[in-house]
């Protein structure tokens, strides 16, 4: 398992019983999880929670708030991120990336050369703002404007403003291949699909339809100097194996290197133990 610990601001306290309560810079939020199904470690805090989300019988569901703010940051390392209370119960980062950012943060400071980067399905900008404050260029492509707006905001709280991002609002596929038409080339790509979604002109998406076809095309948008390839995974019933699988028979038969695959995981402040929280897989130039 990659285990994220390089969070100050963030802690996950306790879960269990089909949820999680986490500490979000000083804001205890209580949020489902379906990974949770033990029984809570017994933190005393849990009723202290300023938003507390709750599913619906009928879809979705609601924030409960008490005097929590519309928004407020965390950071992670020299990044910054403005924390809201969204639809279906998300924050605006997934903290379990983090060890995905440490990755790529590592991988382009050792290129010791210009990158250049591709984040795919990017929405905050978690992975773009990793990428740009270790030197590289990105391109962070989103289908949703609302995202990609809240990715600038990022941008901007972390001093990064001026960083060499492009922004783009546009189904990730369609993109890759006017990418490929433009003759661009990438030395990194990373992506963080959903299990299901439509792209802004209505392009039907499904994880395990897709992602064969998605990895396979940017691979053809590698450049001959290529460093590191990211897959994220949220997807029930999707192994760590298959993203894994995948590059192995696109990226790292074309380009040599090593792929490798793990499930991603928070620690459990209460109990000691490691929260679930999808999995990679990560092809990387040896």
């Amino acid at each position: 398992m990659w285990v994220s610990l390089g969070w100050k601001d963030y802690e996950l306290l306790d879960c269990g019983g089909g949820e999680r309560l986490e500490n979000w810079g000083g804001y205890l939020l209580r949020r489902p999880d379906p990974q949770a199904v033990w029984q809570p470690g017994g933190s005393p805090l849990w009723e202290q929670a300023r938003g507390v989300y709750t599913r619906s019988s009928s879809g979705g569901g609601s924030w409960e708030k008490k005097d929590l703010p519309d928004c407020w940051q965390v950071r992670y390392r020299e990044l910054t991120f403005n924390i809201k209370a969204m639809n279906f119960k998300h924050t605006g980062v997934f903290p379990e990336q983090a060890a995905n950012w440490d990755f790529i943060d590592a991988k382009i400071k050792a290129a010791g050369r210009p990158v250049s980067v591709l984040n795919l399905f990017a929405y905050t900008g978690g992975a773009t703002l990793a990428a740009a404050a270790a030197g590289a260029s990105v391109c962070h492509v989103d289908a949703a404007r609302g995202m990609v707006q809240q990715a600038k905001e990022n941008a901007k709280s972390s001093g990064l403003e001026n960083a060499p991002i492009r922004y783009i609002v546009d189904d990730c596929l369609k993109f890759i291949r006017r990418e490929k038409t433009r003759g661009k080339r990438y030395d990194g790509i990373v992506m963080d699909p959903p299990s299901y979604g439509r792209g802004p002109s209505g392009e039907l998406w499904k994880f395990e339809d897709n992602i064969e076809q998605l990895i396979a095309a940017c691979a053809d948008i590698l450049s001959d100097g290529a460093i590191f390839f990211v897959v994220s995974s949220y997807t029930a019933g999707v192994s760590p194996s298959v993203p894994a699988y995948i590059l192995g028979q696109t990226v790292k038969r074309r380009f040599g290197g090593r792929v490798d695959a793990q499930e991603l995981g928070l620690p459990v402040k209460q109990t000691g133990l490691y929260l679930p929280c999808g999995s990679a897989g990560r092809w990387e130039r040896e």
